[in-house]
């Protein structure tokens, strides 16, 4: 004897699913909520990860046993980590360095007045008093 396949048939859906698919394809997609950019960067760690001391610190409190750093601090005229950290490396080193190359300058500018001049600074004398002599005439 053939034995009949059977073949099984899908159960029904309930009635409470048969409401319910039709109205899933009627749903809204969720509104997508604007994120506050600013809020956004804060919350952001950046490339170094999240400051382990606040912007708003003193700087002499974080550089006690270095009296180098705070005279530094009080040339620049910063207090704080947040204003410290407005400046680039480059620019600490020139505003430190220009008041010593201009004193320089003026000393050789007066040794070269008087016919005088620093070790291996000659030519600048020279130059310096022809300039003078120019601007005289």
């Amino acid at each position: 004897m053939a034995r009949n396949k059977s073949v099984r048939k899908p159960a029904p859906k309930s009635r409470a699913a048969k409401k319910a698919a039709p109205n899933r394809a009627a749903k809204k997609p969720p509104v997508k909520r604007a994120v506050n950019k600013k809020a956004a960067s804060r919350t952001a760690a950046g490339p170094l990860g999240r400051a382990r001391v606040a912007g708003t610190g003193e700087l002499d409190q974080y550089f006690l046993k270095d009296y180098e750093a705070r005279q530094v601090f009080s040339f620049l005229g910063v207090r704080t980590l947040k204003e410290l950290e407005e400046f680039s490396p480059e620019q600490i080193i020139d505003r430190l360095t220009a008041p010593m190359v201009q004193t320089v300058t003026r000393i050789r500018k007066a040794l070269a007045f008087q016919n005088r001049c620093l070790a291996g600074d000659a030519k600048f004398a020279v130059e310096f008093k022809k300039q003078m002599l120019a601007s005289l005439k």
